[in-house]
Parts: structure tokens; C-alpha cells; sequence
């Protein structure tokens, strides 16, 4: 059972959320496409390598564009018979829950270190992701790209979660399965994890902080 700590030795965890917070969703995205008709990797392709698509994702990032209004537009270059309803929700349902990870989460809170949620939006109605996992509650303060209107790794979404955590940057963790959005924080001095395993970053997380959570 973890112990609580005294504000001296408070620390701050902020988390990605998808990769952190959810196994890699990769396999679940190329299944999800078979499913639909489509090639293993279209999903992958249309968000990250198709000029319209990563730019209709980047606006979805930072609230520029709805879910709903990306899932019609996206769809439609996905292929004409891919239904655009619920297109996110979809793709996303199956991707699981870190476990361990979400366990160590809840640890850390309860021996009384700060939590933040800081993700890249990926819209929230009528699909929310954070909700869908049952990870929402775990945080004392979100900032989620779509509602504060920038994303990682523009330096400012890190200081405002600096501000908003109340956690000075040198006692702060910050965890991401994205390499590209570590130097930002470790700019202004907080410590990064770079979450490319759930085990290995758990095991990095509880030397760091201290809490130690189950395997089982």
C-alpha cells in the first residue's frame, strides 16, 4: 500500500494518454481497418501521411474542428463506403486499457503526489476516450489540446500544465510514448520517461516517485 507524503515531498505526474494510458493502438487500428474493408495500415496512413488528413487531424487537435465533423470529412478519404458515424469511437473502442500503468496512476494520487492528464485531443463528443477507459477521475487537473486550443510539443501546453498542476518543474514527471514530445519538458526542467513499454516505464516511474504498485 503506498503512504502518504507530506507537501515537501509532493511530486507532479503528468501523463500522456493514449500509448501511456492505453496499450499502443497500432494492432487495434490495422484489425479495425480489415474490418472495414479497408488495407491493415489506411488508418495510419490517412492521419499521419495524407496531406488532407493530417491536416483535418491537426485541426481536430486543438479544437479548430469537431469529432463528428472529422469523422464525416475523414470517411470520405478513408474510401466512399466507410461509414463516417461514430468514425473515432469506432477505430478507438478496442484499444485496451494500461493496467499497470492506470494502477500506477491511482498509487501515486493516493500517496498524495499531483496528477495531470496531458494529451493531444482526439475530440470528445460523440467519442470520449478518456471517459471510454474509465481514466478521466484519476487527475487533479486535464489538459487535453481541443480545449485549451494548442497541442504538444508546443512549449507553452507544458507550462500551462506546470501552472495548473502547482508542482514546481524540477519535482514534475512527465511520461510519453512520443519521443518528439519530451524535449519541451525537459527544457524547462522536468524529468521525461519516454513509455516505448508499460512494464519498463512503470518500473522507471516507481524508482522516480517512490510508489510501489502490484504486478498482478
Amino acid at each position: 500500500m503506498p503512504h502518504g507524503t507530506g507537501t515537501a515531498d509532493r511530486r507532479g505526474l503528468i501523463l500522456d494518454f493514449a500509448g501511456v494510458l492505453t496499450a499502443g493502438p497500432g494492432h487495434v487500428h490495422r484489425a479495425w481497418c480489415v474490418s472495414e474493408g479497408l488495407s491493415p495500415g489506411a488508418w495510419a496512413g490517412i492521419l499521419d501521411d495524407h496531406p488532407e488528413g493530417r491536416r483535418l487531424y491537426t485541426a481536430l487537435e486543438i479544437g479548430e474542428l469537431g469529432q463528428a465533423e472529422w469523422n464525416a470529412a475523414t470517411a470520405a478519404l478513408l474510401g466512399p463506403h466507410v461509414d463516417p458515424v461514430n468514425l473515432m469511437g469506432r477505430a478507438w473502442a478496442g484499444v485496451p486499457v494500461a493496467r499497470r500503468m492506470v494502477a500506477f496512476a491511482r498509487a501515486a494520487r493516493a500517496a498524495g503526489h499531483r496528477l495531470a492528464l496531458l494529451s493531444n485531443s482526439f475530440g470528445l463528443d460523440p467519442f470520449n476516450p478518456y471517459e471510454h477507459v474509465g481514466v478521466w477521475d484519476l487527475f487533479d487537473v486535464h489538459v487535453v489540446s481541443e480545449l485549451v486550443g494548442m497541442a504538444k510539443p508546443d512549449p507553452a501546453i507544458y507550462r500551462l500544465t506546470l501552472e495548473r498542476i502547482g508542482v514546481p518543474a524540477e519535482r514534475c514527471v512527465f511520461v510519453d510514448d512520443h519521443a518528439m514530445n519530451l524535449p519541451p519538458a525537459a527544457e524547462l526542467g522536468i524529468t521525461t520517461v519516454h513509455a516505448t513499454d508499460e512494464d519498463t516505464a512503470v518500473a522507471e516511474l516507481e524508482a522516480l516517485l517512490g510508489v510501489t504498485t502490484s504486478r498482478t
